[in-house]
């Protein structure tokens, strides 16, 4: 499964036509059909959803063009990070950290006390990522159409599962965020994501 952008999009397609043959289009439920002159399929899945239209490649792409309000939240342990994106632009953002202790290897009631305040560290972050979401993310819940979440996916539905962070946790989820550390570069490049096309690509050699 690969991503592309939709700016990209009409590129990448003259690609496909260039490497397989030109394609004829069907519309297949929320998806796109392409089937290419060598036989190569690709389908393509909007990331906010679409309404075919008289010119159904033409209707996909401009409503994947469309700027989209989507709410990010991405959390590990130590580091959070939540922004509103109108399309690929950042409205707002909060980016933060707290330590939290690696592993050791000490044993007996050492390592019991080791694992108690890593484990209270821990959920002061969660703590402390629901309220930076409660004061950046909510403000802007009931403009926003989607969530995107990246990072440790148990602490993000520990965030998620806070009352005060209902209408947030009541958003459409797009696909899960393939992230590293949140740090703001890192929340800066999640529209390459949860923006993109997604596209599935069968070629006759996939087949055999």
């Amino acid at each position: 499964m690969l991503g592309v952008v939709p700016e990209r999009l009409g590129r990448w397609l003259d690609g496909v036509a260039d490497r397989h043959g030109a394609f004829d289009v069907q519309v297949d439920g929320e998806e796109l059909a392409l089937t290419c002159a060598d036989t190569t399929t690709v389908r393509l899945t909007a990331p906010y959803g679409w309404t075919p239209g008289p010119a159904p490649l033409t209707t996909f792409t401009a409503a994947a063009l469309v700027p989209r309000r989507t709410a990010v939240l991405l959390v590990r342990r130590g580091r959070w990070a939540v922004g509103v994106f109108d399309g690929a632009e950042l409205v707002v953002s909060k980016v933060d950290a707290r330590q939290v202790q690696g592993r050791t290897a000490a044993g007996g009631q050492s390592q019991q006390r080791f694992a108690r305040r890593r484990g209270n560290q821990a959920d002061a972050v969660v703590s402390h990522t629901v309220e930076t979401a409660a004061r950046v993310l909510l403000p802007h819940a009931a403009a926003t159409v989607g969530l995107a979440t990246g990072g440790d996916r148990g602490m993000v539905a520990e965030v998620l599962s806070d009352p005060r962070l209902r209408p947030l946790a009541a958003l459409p989820q797009l696909p899960a965020l393939d992230v590293g550390e949140p740090t703001k570069a890192v929340l800066l490049e999640t529209p390459g994501q949860f923006r993109a096309v997604r596209v599935h690509v069968v070629e006759p050699a996939d087949r055999t």
